[in-house]
């Protein structure tokens, strides 16, 4: 597959799964079905099944959704692979920079399903159930979210910024007694809305730090090499191609808010006009973008019908 010019991999994260995902993709292409059988190897079940058939609410396990997530991704970007050229630059939203350096060439497939089993395992386990929560806040900027942060935390409590998504579009995650404090005074502060998530814990939160450093202690034993095109880091929306590099983001990640605003703002600045596909299953990054930037249009690309408009659009071959 040689370099060419062009298109940006984008790559969800955890909340576009759905049962059924990349079924169809399987059915369809033999590099698609062989992706879905080596993680049922890897983690010795059928994860396969669990991402076609169900049921729902395993399949929303954290230590679930993760590693399906990163091989229907992974699944998509294989038939692509091939057909077009390579994209100019990645990046995907939390458990997606996985998915990204994957497809970057930067991590094994089977090393980085290892990884986020672990990293979804880990982030469950830091913070005990009913102690921490997440809440979306429509319609305020970060720095005022971040000022509402500030005012509702009490005592000792953690209450952050966690996922700076759209402009007007900030996830915040900390203590569940802050988290509903800032609920109730969001409207007062000039928000839309304040919508607490179905999250079962404080995400990209300094209440992760437990599960950063088991999943560092993991990931010092893989090895990383230099990507084949650069991926934008979540912890700060640089683009970089260093193997060593991106174990340390990946560390920090966990415990830190995702940039994706500015993640998508440095994409339309260094590659203005590029059309992006989302690789993976739903259309949420697809409709960040269109809230962030003006330039780059996102085309899903989850299943046959999507990969084959997706593989049109580059100029590629079924």
């Amino acid at each position: 597959m040689a370099t060419g010019t062009g298109w940006i991999a984008l790559f969800p994260g955890q909340g576009s799964q759905a049962v059924g995902m990349g079924k169809a993709l399987a059915d369809r292409w033999p590099e698609a079905r062989e992706v879905f059988e080596e993680a049922d190897d890897v983690l010795g079940e059928s994860l396969s099944r669990l991402c076609w058939e169900g049921p729902e609410e395993e399949l929303r396990l954290t230590r679930n959704t993760q590693p399906a997530l990163l091989t229907v991704s992974t699944a998509a970007f294989r038939v692509l692979e091939p057909r077009v050229p390579l994209p100019v630059a990645a990046a995907g939203h939390s458990l997606g920079e996985y998915s990204a350096l994957v497809a970057s060439g930067t991590l094994a497939f089977a090393d980085a399903l290892r990884a986020v089993r672990l990293r979804g395992e880990a982030m469950q386990e830091a913070v005990p159930v009913g102690v921490g929560a997440m809440a979306a806040v429509i319609g305020l900027d970060g720095p005022a979210v971040e000022e509402l942060c500030a005012a509702s935390r009490e005592g000792g409590e953690v209450l952050v910024p966690a996922n700076f998504n759209a402009p007007d579009q900030v996830v915040v995650a900390g203590h569940a007694t802050a988290v509903e404090r800032l609920v109730g005074r969001a409207r007062d502060a000039g928000a839309k809305r304040a919508i607490p998530l179905k999250v079962s814990a404080p995400f990209h939160s300094p209440l992760m730090e437990p599960a950063a450093e088991r999943l560092a202690a993991f990931l010092a034993e893989l090895p990383f090499a230099d990507g084949r095109f650069p991926v934008v880091a979540n912890v700060d929306a640089r683009p970089g191609t260093s193997g060593e590099e991106a174990r340390r983001k990946l560390v920090a990640q966990v415990a830190s808010p995702v940039r994706w605003v500015d993640t998508m703002r440095l994409l339309e600045e260094e590659w203005p006009g590029s059309p992006a596909a989302e690789i993976g299953p739903g259309k949420v990054l697809a409709g960040l973008a269109r809230r962030s930037v003006e330039t780059i249009r996102v085309m899903p690309c989850g299943t046959p019908d999507e990969l084959e408009a997706v593989l049109a659009a580059l100029g590629g071959t079924t």
